[in-house]
């Protein structure tokens, strides 16, 4: 089996413009993201809009491809990417955040290991939560949750505290049941990928705002893979100061 690594990079953001082209450390951050998972994967490509970005990819050696500025996801980029570098080669897509520099080899390795399931159609990545991250984060909107059936396929994912552990104060909830809080990197098989970016959004992911509920919701199955990393994500400025300073502590693995 063939894996193709895509990353997503566009030039416009609300919070960071021009962020794949951020410096961290004295690379770009579309940079580190590439050679974090270069070698992991058969081959790995970046899916941009902006010319800016395609040249400085090429300019550190890596592989870029033009894509359409109209995209409404990066799952839609990582679509057209996937034809134009040459659908008919691989059978697994990975679609790897581009604000994601210190993405790890373990996490990529368990995203293929969903696939040794022949009835894998996607799979994603979770981290289980611990009575040490707090009830807090159970209440926090912006970490997704996920519960998942005894064949660690997902059964739905919520800004909501998902499940309800009746009968208990919150602050009980982690000791007494597992939650696992989604990691947000997808792989689809390729013909998959081609399907799910034909489908309309649905009821569910526009009341939580979660694309992946558009799949589940078409009946698609979600292989859940389990990580306990929990990498540092870039989306604005302060971000990358933390990241910075997240390296100066790190030198030894990145």
């Amino acid at each position: 089996m063939k894996f193709l690594g895509i990353i997503p990079a566009r030039y416009a953001s609300t919070r960071f413009p021009a962020k794949p082209l951020a410096v961290l450390s004295g690379k770009l951050v579309v940079q580190r993201v590439y050679e974090q998972v270069t070698g992991i994967l058969d081959d790995v490509v970046v899916a941009t809009d902006d010319k800016r970005i395609y040249d400085a990819v090429v300019g550190f050696g890596g592989k870029a491809v033009m894509t359409s500025t109209e995209h409404r996801s990066g799952t839609d980029r990582c679509a057209e990417a996937f034809h134009k570098v040459g659908a008919d080669k691989y059978d697994v897509v990975v679609n790897i955040q581009g604000d994601e520099p210190f993405i790890q080899a373990e996490q990529i390795e368990a995203l293929k290991k969903c696939f040794d399931d022949d009835a894998t159609q996607i799979a994603t990545l979770v981290k289980p939560l611990s009575e040490e991250d707090g009830a807090e984060v159970l209440d926090n909107v912006n970490i997704p949750k996920v519960v998942v059936d005894k064949n660690m396929y997902a059964m739905y994912f919520s800004r909501s505290v998902i499940p309800f552990v009746r009968g208990y104060e919150k602050n009980l909830w982690l000791k007494l049941h597992k939650y696992y809080r989604h990691i947000g990197i997808y792989a689809y098989r390729g013909n998959v990928l081609d399907e799910i970016t034909k489908l309309k959004q649905s009821s569910l992911e526009l009341a939580e705002s979660l694309e992946q509920l558009r799949w589940l919701e078409n009946g698609y199955k979600i292989k859940v893979g389990v990580t306990n990393i929990e990498t540092v994500g870039i989306d604005t400025p302060e971000d990358l100061e933390r990241a910075e300073e997240f390296l100066k502590h790190s030198e030894n693995i990145f």
